[in-house]
């Protein structure tokens, strides 16, 4: 049994799409990021950067004592490799697979994330940095727009951790006010790989949790950013 460290943002998602799409069980640990769970001793044991998501598998491949997993591209590789999934068997397919999982978390993802947070979180409003971001997600979708003419429903070929990564950030253009219908390869992808049951299964994990109440939201701010009301 895999233990889940998660909530539910677009990182905790890659990984709950993961454990769906290859058939492993999981139990779910919640780390409430807003009141400050990702601080507490006992996950900074597992995850020394105090984020989430991170697992500990119960039973690794070869066996012996459970194996902790933090960042969400160490997390997805651990699980190809248990699983023999989603990860080509080719040199090459596995080159083509890891670059866009390095280019999901060296860009697009930071990139996605600071846009998000000079536009809805940010206690001021920048327009220097709004415009920045913006801009840097836009030409990253422009990217992404031109690998997917090239190989068509899947960033690397066929259907890896690569895509697992890259979706749930591009599942968060409406609320950053992007339109996706500018990309028009992105939106074919994105489109078919919403239509994916594990897919729909991991975005929806504890959905509930992010709805949060007023006082709540308010106390999320300070420990996440340091605003206080």
């Amino acid at each position: 049994m895999i233990d889940l460290y998660y909530w539910p943002t677009p990182n905790g998602w890659k990984i709950s799409i993961a454990l769906e799409e290859m058939g492993l069980p999981y139990r779910v640990v919640p780390v409430n990021i807003g009141a400050g769970d990702q601080f507490k001793p006992e996950f900074l044991e597992i995850s020394p950067n105090n984020r989430m998501p991170a697992i500990v598998d119960g039973d690794p491949p070869g066996g012996g004592e459970p194996v902790s997993v933090f960042e969400t591209g160490a997390i997805l590789l651990y699980l190809a490799e248990k699983t023999e999934q989603y990860m080509p068997g080719d040199l090459r397919g596995r080159v083509r697979v890891t670059e866009w999982l390095m280019w999901q978390m060296g860009g697009l993802g930071p990139m996605f994330g600071q846009d998000g947070h000079f536009k809805l979180y940010a206690p001021e409003k920048i327009a220097y940095a709004i415009d920045r971001y913006d801009k840097e997600c836009k030409r990253l979708l422009g990217v992404l727009d031109r690998q997917l003419a090239k190989t068509g429903n899947c960033v690397a070929g066929d259907y890896s951790i690569a895509d697992m990564a890259i979706f749930p950030w591009v599942a968060t253009t409406k609320a950053r006010d992007i339109d996706r219908s500018e990309f028009a390869h992105v939106e074919r992808w994105f489109e078919a790989l919403r239509q994916r049951p594990a897919v729909l299964t991991g975005m929806e994990l504890h959905k509930e949790w992010r709805n949060r109440a007023p006082e709540d939201e308010a106390k999320a701010r300070e420990i996440l950013f340091g605003i206080k009301s």
